[in-house]
């Protein structure tokens, strides 16, 4: 199995363990019932703890395999204990997913320092955490998988939230530096950043917010599905890096393409964040679990439920030969049609 995670093969996932953190909404709740709906014998991480034994309950009565644990990811001892428990109930685990996360909207100068702190301990610590415990029983193991959810944001800067993006451009950087490391030492760990575009769940209704409208996501957005494919793609076929819609891509290559003029985006951006009314729950879940138990954040018909770039981007030769393709029409454009001889 390559530790880069390009062109390797791992277990079907019917015969895996996978835990996800952040398990009780959103990505991780709807990559969770995927992968027991698949087989895999699932292991739910989140802090609500009645959230995730009735999840547990939903994928028990539909034939699947799961154990609950509730915890906070941003507290080494729980994290420790989530693995404990794997070990426990199934002898171990072969893939971990980190996805837990929250957000906070408004203007960096105006976020509390401890609400800073928090978001930081979930988001980029939880993940730090989650992926030292899963390498180490990897290192008992010979080899797993490593999942982290990134974003776009691990790319690109949006105003009103700054530490979200500070957090998940930390996430990328810490990824790619583990990853590295695993090579040097050799361990068969395939190491997998996933990057979202806006994803149709209630991270925006559990945020914290100091604006005065209600919190949205910029368009598109995407079904959380799309993004639990991709995972559970890669949990069996491995690759370094997931962007998950094509939009996401084009953002990131505009901004490398232009970056100054990206940063002019900034109104426009911001105004995409915010719905025309007032905030409903401005505390949001960032102290203290709530609205738990949700895949969907009722964007509605916005949502797009299928990603042609991203499915893609699962099979290289199939991406490459897109590419081919592309080039030669963008070609055939440019060139026009050859003068005839006389």
């Amino acid at each position: 199995m390559s530790v880069l995670g390009a062109g390797g093969r791992r277990p079907p996932l019917a015969r895996q363990v996978v835990v996800v953190t952040g398990a009780s909404s959103g990505i991780g709740l709807a990559t969770a019932r995927m992968a027991a709906a698949r087989g895999a014998r699932v292991v739910l991480a989140a802090r609500s703890a009645d959230a995730l034994a009735e999840i547990r309950a939903g994928i028990e009565a539909a034939g699947g395999q799961a154990i609950d644990v509730p915890a906070d990811v941003g507290k080494r001892e729980d994290v420790e204990r989530v693995a404990a428990r794997a070990v426990e109930a199934f002898g171990g685990f072969d893939t971990w997913v980190n996805v837990a996360g929250l957000t906070i909207y408004g203007p960096l100068a105006k976020v509390s320092d401890a609400d800073h702190e928090r978001l930081l301990r979930t988001n980029l610590w939880g993940t730090v955490l989650g992926s030292l415990v899963a390498v180490e029983h990897f290192r008992t193991r010979g080899g797993g998988g490593l999942i982290n959810l990134g974003s776009v944001a691990s790319d690109l800067p949006f105003p009103f939230q700054g530490m979200y993006v500070a957090s998940k451009h930390a996430v990328k950087g810490f990824t790619d530096a583990l990853r590295m490391e695993l090579l040097q030492e050799g361990l068969p760990v395939a190491v997998t950043l996933v990057k979202p575009a806006s994803v149709d769940t209630p991270l925006p209704q559990r945020a914290r917010n100091y604006m005065e409208r209600e919190p949205t996501l910029p368009p598109p957005v995407y079904a959380p599905e799309v993004v639990a494919r991709a995972i559970l793609h890669a949990a069996v076929h491995p690759q370094r890096d997931i962007y998950i819609g094509g939009a996401a891509k084009l953002m990131v290559a505009t901004k490398e393409f232009a970056p100054g003029a990206f940063d002019y985006l900034a109104p426009a951006i911001t105004a995409f964040q915010k719905r025309s009314r007032p905030p409903e729950h401005p505390e949001g879940a960032l102290h203290a679990p709530v609205q738990a138990g949700a895949v969907r954040g009722g964007q509605g018909a916005l949502v797009l439920n299928s990603s042609a770039y991203t499915r893609a981007s699962l099979h290289p030769l199939a991406l490459t030969g897109l590419a081919a393709a592309g080039l030669a029409l963008g070609a055939a454009t440019l060139l026009g049609p050859r003068p005839r001889r006389r």
